[in-house]
């Protein structure tokens, strides 16, 4: 499907005839900030996962000793929840 001048013409005067030349710059503004605070949460979630390569991954069901834990039996350990079953 190719747009073209024509029907792009048509989304940006639809687009205008619903929100109004006065809000336009105030949703354009609200859609900037949104991307940029998703962007800033995705590089994030990018260096959470660089900075921890030595954590074992945990299987559904299992306990996993967290790195501060104790010499005490399950002291630190979290269990993962199980998945659920397929109905």
């Amino acid at each position: 499907m190719n747009l073209g001048p024509m029907e792009i013409g048509l989304v940006l005067l639809a687009v205008l005839l619903l929100f109004g030349y006065k809000k336009l710059p105030d949703a354009s503004r609200s859609l900037g900030r949104s991307l940029r605070i998703f962007k800033g949460e995705m590089k994030g979630m990018k260096e959470d996962d660089r900075h921890r390569p030595d954590e074992p991954a945990a299987l559904r069901g299992e306990l996993v000793a967290t790195p501060s834990s104790s010499s005490e039996a399950g002291a630190g350990a979290r269990r993962v929840p199980p998945a659920p079953s397929a109905p």
